[in-house]
């Protein structure tokens, strides 16, 4: 089978090297000719676990190829992906569908025989019937289909996700859409992968609903930390209590500084204006937006206090800077919020992320980004941690406490236990649990005795 997918940026250039590596002739178009130039020559332009290797592989099967030329890539093509960006449109925050509406009326220039355009990109409900609309206006002659198939990849574990993924959703209303589709994804097939086959509608809601269902879980389990807090009590007991109920789940349930990236917070954005544009305003979504820019913006607060209510003329050292692990995406990460408020407040910032600071330096100004973890925290006179990335799990705490100017940690990931942060000589602050002190011990967990009957 032969594809072409439309946009090469995070969605396209892994679902094309996915597609590539299921055996499929794979041509990923986009108008950047210098970041075709760059994945021609090898070099990924994005940072994902896995994925240089698998396009290295894929192209040198033969299977795999990147060109600015979307007419050559389109003929013959069993089946056409739209993978463009959608972002957050400026003023109303609805979905930007430019790039989505200008790619159909080039794929429909395009056409050559029978041929399912493929909406991957994140799209409100109605986009496919205006992307055939386009189509047919273009091209009254082409024999096409319109399939909404929507992406549910993570940033970090992407590769994985598509290899082996929970369900795949596709929206199409011809049986010979539905075929070329089911070929595509045969070899998910094997390890017995829920096909989920549905309408375009229905499945363009599926990926806004998913997202801002994971959005709610994150933003309900920050709030429940809130809580804990007040009452002295801990998060993340509290989370597997709850997260071991079959009904409820344990994934998503992660106290934090709240979510970022490229998807949750655009598309619970969307999803709300898209609900209020159709009669049935999203309230429960629209609080979870509220929460979770509001809660950005109070993590420089808690670091603040963490200094004794002062950060005029300090030092805070920043460990993380990505809005999560094993990616380079700066895109809504709470260090944007964060640093800026510090900086503010008088602050001087030493920063230091494994993949993010080429990027971060184009935003975030003034700081002095530092060449691992202890040059940042050399000097400090506090660090805080916003992003999990596994080198910061296993600090080496004794060294930690002696480039510091005061023990001081703000752990905004919970990746340390407050007792042994005690026990370590550290004032430590952390996220819906007790804060400790070097006096302090954190109270052993009461053992519970289930009497016999």
């Amino acid at each position: 089978m032969r594809i072409a997918m439309i946009g090469t940026g995070y969605v396209g250039l892994v679902s094309g090297a996915c597609f590539s590596e299921f055996g499929v002739e794979t041509f990923c178009v986009d108008k950047n000719e210098e970041k075709i130039a760059q994945l021609n020559e090898g070099r990924i332009p994005i940072f994902e676990p896995g994925l240089a290797d698998l396009v290295q592989k894929n192209r040198a099967a033969g299977r795999l190829f990147f060109t600015t030329d979307l007419k050559a890539a389109v003929k013959n093509a069993d089946a056409v992906f739209i993978a463009v960006g959608t972002p957050s449109r400026r003023g109303d925050g609805h979905a930007d569908l430019s790039y989505v509406f200008a790619a159909a009326e080039e794929i429909a220039h395009a056409l050559s025989g029978y041929t399912v355009v493929v909406t991957k990109s994140t799209v409100p409900v109605g986009t496919g019937r205006r992307v055939a609309e386009i189509i047919r206006r273009v091209r009254p002659d082409a024999d096409f289909d319109v399939a909404s198939n929507p992406e549910f990849l993570r940033e970090g574990s992407a590769i994985g996700d598509f290899m082996r993924p929970d369900r795949v959703v596709i929206g199409c209303e011809s049986d010979s859409a539905a075929t070329i589709m089911r070929a595509l994804y045969r070899p998910l097939y094997l390890i017995e992968t829920p096909i989920v086959m549905t309408t375009l509608e229905t499945a363009e809601l599926a990926k806004y609903a998913a997202n801002s269902f994971l959005a709610m879980k994150i933003t309900f389990i920050n709030e429940v930390a809130n809580f804990c807090e007040r009452v002295g009590a801990d998060v993340h007991d509290v989370a597997r209590a709850i997260g071991l109920d079959g009904r409820i789940g344990s994934k998503f349930l992660h106290p934090g500084p709240g979510f970022g990236g490229s998807c949750f917070p655009k598309d619970t954005l969307a999803f709300v204006r898209s609900g209020a544009d159709a009669g049935v305003p999203q309230r429960l979504i629209e609080t979870v937006i509220e929460l979770n820019d509001r809660r950005k913006e109070e993590m420089a607060g808690r670091i603040i206090d963490a200094c004794g209510g002062s950060v005029e003329g300090k030092t805070v050292a920043i460990l993380g800077l990505t809005f999560k692990p094993n990616t380079d995406d700066m895109r809504d990460s709470p260090s944007l919020s964060v640093v800026p408020a510090l900086q503010r407040a008088g602050a001087q910032i030493r920063a230091y992320d494994p993949e993010g600071m080429k990027e971060a330096a184009t935003i975030l100004t003034e700081v002095e980004y530092c060449k691992d973890a202890y040059d940042a925290i050399d000097g400090a006179d506090c660090v805080a941690i916003l992003t999990e990335w596994n080198e910061f799990r296993a600090l080496n705490l004794q060294r930690v406490r002696s480039l510091l100017n005061r023990p001081v940690m703000v752990d905004l990931r919970n990746i340390y236990k407050p007792g042994d942060m005690a026990a370590a000589g550290f004032d430590y602050f952390s996220i819906g649990r007790p804060n400790v002190r070097p006096a302090q011990q954190a109270a052993p967990r009461p053992v519970l005795i289930a009497e016999g009957n």
